[in-house]
């Protein structure tokens, strides 16, 4: 086994500050050779800033297969999660046939500086794009198998914003009542910096609400009509600072990653809200906030197609993988609404600090 670490950055041209770790370089067989028809494995951890187009790199390792060129080679992308059922193809390149998939469609392009690159191009980097890649080259000769590991420049996504309504109804909550309705939900106030973030990792979202510096925006990624108008391009839309007293929104909430179990509880009967509110007393939890459910959702990439009871006395339920009735458009957090508390049509999330 052959063991190498290095890192370096590099500026890559209409992309910010490329970082890109490699991690380890592991060759089956002899260190000094590789036989004909082994596998060759190399790990690459690849940083980027959000909105950014970025490089994950790929390469045949073989000296004796660089001869064929890549017009032989069979490329093959693939995003990879612990559960291989949510694999996603990204790219499949046979030859001069080249094709993408689903969210990467038009996104995503083969670099090719030369007959032994299968490097993709990633624009428009996303928080949906984080995380593992595996790259397959195929051309008879030398079968190769890479993994790229894609974070956010800067550090590792440690929270998620999300906006808050009251069960009293939209715009109802001046600065202090915002603070309070963040903390009842493991949360607190985002700042400016935390929404442009969100923003840039395609949180569209047509209400304003409050931020921890007193500001009421609001972000928008499509612009239409009733956001702001149509003539103005992508960006957060800013009320400026309000009496924090008198002025009423609602609130943009940062949840930080979990410290416990966020689970569906399992039950034989749907419950009311004191009824879920007990149950998960019951399992030594207890009923889960909004701010367990979105950090849950975007952070570990929960996904569950049951409605059910939160803290607040919401009823939602995250998708991570959009489907037929359940989110079928986007991944999201979806809300149901606050139903009569009384209403025994719903299970419940529970969470337990670890």
């Amino acid at each position: 086994m052959f063991l190498l670490e290095r890192a370096f950055c590099a500026k890559e041209k209409m992309t910010s500050l490329l970082c890109i770790t490699i991690i380890s370089l592991t060759l089956a067989g002899s260190a000094f050779s590789l036989p004909t028809g082994s596998a060759s494995q190399l790990k690459v951890k690849v940083y980027a800033d959000l909105g950014s187009n970025v490089t994950l790199p790929c390469r045949l390792l073989s000296q004796d297969a660089m001869a064929f060129g890549n017009i032989g080679m069979r490329i093959k992308w693939t995003k990879v999660e612990d559960d291989e059922a949510l694999n996603k193809d990204v790219l499949l390149s046979m030859g001069f046939h080249k094709k993408t998939y689903g969210g990467f469609e038009n996104r995503v392009f083969l670099q090719e500086l030369d007959n032994e690159d299968a490097s993709i191009v990633i624009t428009d980097f996303s928080r949906d794009d984080v995380g593992k890649y595996h790259c397959e080259i195929i051309n008879g000769v030398e079968d190769s198998m890479q993994e790229v590991s894609l974070e956010v420049l800067g550090g590792l996504i440690d929270g998620v914003v999300f906006p808050y309504t009251p069960l009293v109804a939209r715009y109802n909550l001046n600065f202090d009542d915002a603070v309070q309705a963040c903390q009842k939900q493991n949360a607190s106030v985002a700042t400016f910096d935390q929404l442009f973030d969100a923003w840039k990792g395609g949180l569209d979202w047509c209400n304003a609400g409050w931020l921890s510096d007193g500001t009421v925006q609001y972000p928008i990624n499509n612009p239409r009509g009733p956001c702001g108008g149509t003539n103005n391009g992508p960006g957060l839309r800013s009320y400026g600072r309000r009496d924090k007293q008198i002025s009423r929104f609602d609130v943009f909430c940062f949840s930080s990653a979990l410290t416990g179990r966020f689970y569906w509880l399992v039950q034989p009967d749907r419950l009311t809200f004191d009824e879920a509110v007990q149950a998960c007393l019951d399992d030594g939890a207890e009923i889960a906030k909004v701010g367990h459910m979105y950090s849950a959702w975007k952070l570990d990439s929960y996904d569950r197609c049951d409605a059910g009871w939160l803290a607040d006395a919401s009823v939602r339920y995250p998708i991570s993988r959009p489907r037929k009735n359940c989110s079928p458009d986007e991944a999201a957090v979806r809300l149901l609404g606050f139903p009569d508390k009384t209403q025994k049509s719903y299970g419940v999330y529970c969470f337990k600090e670890q």
